[in-house]
């Protein structure tokens, strides 16, 4: 895929960007480039290769480092919810807004 210079002015009018001509010749050229990398990793053969959930994955295996899950704050609901015009079992009631 490669991109025209009136491809250029149609982005940067729909971006409302001013764009002299010099920088318009280079954003071309910046995005081309782009445009030529995704050619280049679209031509790769990726047929029995697995996806990866973390790119460290293919070095060995990761584990994540998570710390515990402990409330470090009291449970403050009722007083949160005193300024609240209408609550029913700990929620806030709203109006409806979509039929």
């Amino acid at each position: 895929m490669s991109l025209t210079s009136s491809d250029i002015a149609r982005i940067a009018n729909l971006a409302r960007l001013d764009l002299s001509a010099a920088h318009s010749e280079r954003m071309l050229g910046q995005l081309n480039s782009f445009f030529d990398i995704v050619e280049q990793m679209r031509a790769v053969d990726t047929t029995g290769v697995e996806p990866l959930a973390h790119p460290v994955a293919a070095i060995g295996e990761i584990a994540l480092r998570l710390r515990d899950d402990v409330a470090t704050e009291p449970n403050q609901r009722e007083a949160n919810q005193r300024s609240a015009p209408e609550v029913q079992n700990g929620l806030f009631l709203v109006p409806k807004v979509i039929e």
